[in-house]
């Protein structure tokens, strides 16, 4: 029996569990809300288009999420930003391979014909184009005279 002006144990045991689920929620937050501007670094550094995968499910409108909904965003969103910064990385090395194919185009033509890199393999901006050809173009093929050929960018909009 509970003594005249102290209150039952089990609302003591409430209010300590709500403090906690308070801390939880608050701590659940903050790390959404860092992992959210982390996926939107992540995307803004790559400096070009990365697929930001599919859409959050919709989860029916504003309502306050349970531990375990937070939970659970809080997993979706790691595993986006993971994709994301695997995608950038995974971009990243090619551009870097088409860079040394591209030193090497240019240390030995002859080795390399007929290959072509763009800026866009570059991850430059424009649409300027490598071009390993012949030098004096039939003559040149009999030869052996290669060349890396350097397209001028875009055309000109008419």
């Amino acid at each position: 029996m509970a003594a005249i002006g102290h209150p039952p144990t089990e609302r003591a045991t409430v209010a300590v569990s709500e403090v906690d689920e308070q801390a939880a929620r608050r701590t659940l937050r903050e790390q959404i809300g860092r992992l959210e501007r982390e996926l939107t670094s992540a995307r803004l550094a790559a400096h070009s288009p990365v697929a930001p995968g599919p859409p959050p499910p919709a989860r029916g409108g504003p309502r306050r999420l349970s531990l375990g909904e937070l939970e659970r965003v809080r997993g979706e969103l790691t595993g986006r930003l993971a994709a994301v910064r695997d995608a950038v990385d995974a971009r990243l090395l090619r551009q870097a391979e088409a860079r040394m194919l591209l030193e090497r185009m240019l240390a030995d033509p002859p080795s390399h014909r007929w290959r072509r890199i763009s800026h866009e393999q570059l991850g430059e901006p424009g649409c300027k184009h490598f071009h390993v050809r012949p030098r004096l173009g039939p003559v040149g093929l009999l030869m052996g005279w290669w060349r890396v050929k350097i397209s001028s960018g875009c055309p000109l909009a008419c």
